[in-house]
């Protein structure tokens, strides 16, 4: 095969807010990695392609190039981003599909064949994974996928346990990959194992518990640090539990953040808090513009937008949505914030000279270069999140 392409719906519906529109869903992240990296590693290719009408036009460093659903041709893998494969890699021989209990989740196209569109012809072979049903499924993702990601990496270390640490369980579950890690620092690995990238800072007064994942830059400055999965040069500080960081967020402050998904150049001010469990331990509904989603969940608490910013003293209620370049403050936010609010009743807004202004010099803090491409992409997610 030559080539990988991951597939989208052309108009993901409101179960995949608040990054519809924003982000293609192959650049989220499932459990250790991202979608794309996920079928990449099953599949052996790298991606040529993420068909991605709802995010045509975006641009990021490192991602994959995007591009409208259109005709494949063959020798490639054509394959569903709304589908996480586990670690097994995928053997393509003979077969036409990948299916994952009944389900189809990619197809095989030959040398001298092309893909015009999904279908259910020919021989398919049994994928592992999760299906994932909407944005908040990256909780149940971390939950399912996270422990068997961090055990992948147990005898990779670069050197050994850091001298001063403290662990509970295995030391052989703690890989520190090039990471600086204080004295003091606890890691209760009983329940998982610790991967600590390159560049990872860990410092005195953190406990990291198991599995949990710190990728490239990444800063733990203190708390108490659950199941959490992070992309690149994060910063985290207080109590985390069961949350994915995308990549490029920052919660340098004291305030319990759980079972969310937190979106690239997020930035939670000292104090916030997410409550993730309703009064009345039932399942949590999520609302989306109007519109009421079932989550299947016992434990939702918020899902942040790219570049959503909340003010000190951010109060969250349980499956609340934070729209893309919202910026909460004042009172107490609705379940649903809309694009680009600006004040946390959700009725002013964020001009896109405001936006992309706050954009670049939220960039600059990290050395991204905001260049001509990262403007306009980040411009045409304004026109998307304007007619929201």
């Amino acid at each position: 095969m030559s080539g990988l392409y991951l597939l989208e719906p052309d108009a993901p519906g409101p179960e995949w807010a608040p990054f519809a529109g924003v982000r293609p869903i192959a650049e989220l992240r499932a459990g250790a990695w991202l979608i794309r990296e996920r079928w990449e590693a099953a599949c052996g290719l790298d991606t040529a392609a993420v068909l991605a009408r709802h995010a045509e036009g975006f641009h990021e460093v490192g991602a994959a190039p995007v591009r409208t659903a259109e005709r494949v041709v063959g020798p490639a893998i054509v394959a569903s981003s709304t589908f996480a494969p586990g670690g097994e890699p995928i053997s393509s021989d003979g077969v036409r599909r990948l299916e994952h209990q009944g389900t189809t989740v990619g197809w095989i196209v030959p040398a001298g064949e092309h893909w015009d569109g999904p279908h259910d012809r020919g021989p398919a072979v049994e994928v592992e994974g999760l299906p994932l049903r909407g944005a908040f499924d990256l909780i149940t993702a971390l939950e399912t996928l996270l422990a068997a990601d961090c055990e992948d990496f147990i005898g990779t270390a670069t050197s050994p346990v850091p001298e001063g640490s403290i662990v509970l369980g295995d030391p052989a579950r703690v890989i520190a990959r090039g990471a600086a890690v204080e004295p003091g620092v606890v890691f209760d690995v009983r329940a998982g194992a610790v991967v600590l990238e390159e560049g990872v800072e860990v410092r005195h007064g953190t406990r990291l518990e198991g599995p949990l994942f710190a990728g490239s830059a990444t800063r733990l400055l203190g708390g108490v640090i659950r199941q959490c999965a992070f992309g690149p040069e994060c910063r985290a500080h207080g109590e985390l539990s069961t949350t994915v960081f995308v990549g490029y967020a920052n919660k340098s402050h004291d305030g319990f953040v759980g079972h969310s998904v937190v979106g690239p150049w997020v930035n939670l001010g000292a104090g916030t808090i997410t409550s993730n469990l309703k009064s009345t331990y039932g399942l949590v509904r999520l609302e989306v513009g109007g519109i009421r989603l079932e989550t299947g969940r016992l434990n939702v608490g918020t899902l942040f937008g790219d570049h959503a910013k909340t003010a000190i003293g951010t109060m969250l209620s349980t499956g609340t949505i934070v729209s893309a370049g919202a910026n909460l403050f004042g009172e107490t936010p609705p379940k649903y914030v809309p694009p680009f609010a600006w004040g946390s009743s959700g009725t002013g807004r964020l001009t896109e000279e405001g936006f992309l202004r706050i954009a670049e010099r939220v960039l600059g803090r990290r050395k991204v270069a905001f260049t001509p491409a990262q403007r306009a992409s980040l411009q045409r997610t304004y026109e998307r999140g304007a007619v929201s």
